[in-house]
């Protein structure tokens, strides 16, 4: 096999499942994903106190992780953010062949920056990162992930969007029905006409201005959900909002009228292009191959 090609990956939950599932197609891999996310699903299970196991998390970290073979997989221990902040067992490294380039999978808890600092050329991450962190602001919205690269300063990052992995959740509008005129649709038109507060979670400030555009934002104010509030229940309260929906169920028993899906929430490939070589070209063409999911324009 040719040299190594390092990539960023998650270290849990949907984003890494997805990079996971995309290896398993790509690397003829499928039992080894399974295996990986099989593992994290029943750690997650522990942290949440739904799984009692007799032994504790060094002897279930040592039985899950083989050091002297790289192409089995590897995990680490991270503190999580719950209360007592619990030990997690979290994926750490393994190494595939993906059409005979080596390809090391590194589990990242920022992957995004760790491809903008160069650690990295190539590596997976939620396009949210992207629309918070790098994308201009301007007066019109975007609504595509293939709209991101376009809006990202060459003077600011190296990096760039390739493709998504299709593990969409929505960035969706949502509203009390009684704030809607008779006949009207809850899309960017309609917020483009409304004055009043827009309640959305303190983080996706900058993403929801990069969506919906900062000429629809004028007359608008953003109310935030109290830290024991769900999302949902403080979108009520305020009467309309954006919020991540798969299928809206929660939203309607608040109440709640589904709108436009502005922007989908999706775990996408990323390259630094100042690092990209051949292998790592390669392993892009490989994991972003037509047959599996449309490359974008750059």
């Amino acid at each position: 096999m040719t040299a190594t090609v390092r990539v960023a990956v998650p270290r849990k939950g949907r984003p890494l499942e997805a990079v996971l599932e995309r290896f398993a197609e790509c690397a003829d891999a499928a039992a080894l994903a399974d295996e990986i996310t099989s593992t994290l699903r029943y750690e997650k299970s522990v942290t949440k106190g739904d799984a009692h196991p007799e032994r504790d998390v060094y002897e279930r970290l040592a039985d899950y992780s083989d050091l002297s073979d790289p192409s089995e997989p590897e995990y680490t221990l991270l503190r999580d953010d719950r209360d007592g902040m619990p030990r997690r067992v979290v994926f750490d490294s393994v190494t595939l062949d993906v059409g005979g380039v080596a390809v090391h999978l590194v589990g990242r808890e920022e992957p995004f920056r760790a491809l903008r600092t160069h650690e990295f050329g190539l590596g997976f991450d939620s396009a949210d990162l992207v629309l918070e962190e790098v994308v201009k602001l301007r007066a019109e919205g975007l609504g595509s992930i293939a709209d991101i690269n376009a809006r990202i300063d060459p003077m600011d990052t190296d990096v760039r969007v390739v493709s998504g992995l299709g593990d969409t959740v929505y960035h969706t509008l949502m509203a009390k029905p009684e704030i809607l005129p008779p006949g009207s649709d809850l899309d960017r038109s309609f917020v483009e006409g409304y004055e009043g507060p827009l309640c959305i979670s303190p983080r996706y400030e900058r993403l929801v201005e990069a969506v919906l555009g900062t000429s629809q934002l004028d007359g608008v104010t953003f109310a935030y959900p109290d830290d024991a509030a769900e999302e949902e229940a403080a979108i009520a309260d305020v009467g309309l909002g954006v919020y991540l929906t798969m299928t809206g169920s929660t939203a309607r028993d608040h109440g709640l009228v589904l709108g436009e899906h502005l922007f989908p929430s999706e775990t996408v490939l990323m390259e630094n292009v100042a690092e990209s070589d051949a292998a790592a070209e390669r392993v892009k063409a490989a994991v972003a191959d037509e047959d599996v999911e449309t490359e974008i324009p750059v």
